[in-house]
């Protein structure tokens, strides 16, 4: 198993979750973050003062999923959260050794499926 986590500009958060369902993905944990990579940040104006903001919004989405799954899971975020533009987001793929579904013990190498 792997874990995918990506960061995406926070308005294509629902395209990415929509493609990883179609390819049957069941379950993304996501989160609000901050954050800020080559894109840096941007100046805006306030009731007439100039200030910076440094971390700017993303969505971090966290996708634990097979094997045979990571490179289309890949493929359907880069699809789905890419505009061309800087700032389009990251994707970090991890080594999962185990997961354990809380209600009922269970452990394995399944995905969360809800």
């Amino acid at each position: 198993m792997k874990l995918i986590t990506a960061i995406v500009k926070p308005f294509k958060a629902d395209d990415v979750r929509e493609a990883l369902s179609e390819i049957g993905v069941s379950g993304v944990t996501l989160t609000e973050v901050k954050g800020f990579g080559r894109q840096k940040g941007h100046t805006e104006l306030y009731r007439g003062a100039e200030y910076v903001i440094d971390f700017l919004p993303k969505s971090k989405m966290e996708i634990a999923v097979s094997d045979d799954l990571v490179d289309r899971a890949i493929e359907a975020i880069c699809k789905a959260a890419g505009t061309g533009q800087i700032g389009d987001g990251k994707i970090f793929v991890t080594n999962l050794e185990q997961s354990i579904r809380i209600r009922t013990g269970e452990t394995g190498n399944e995905p969360y499926r809800g």
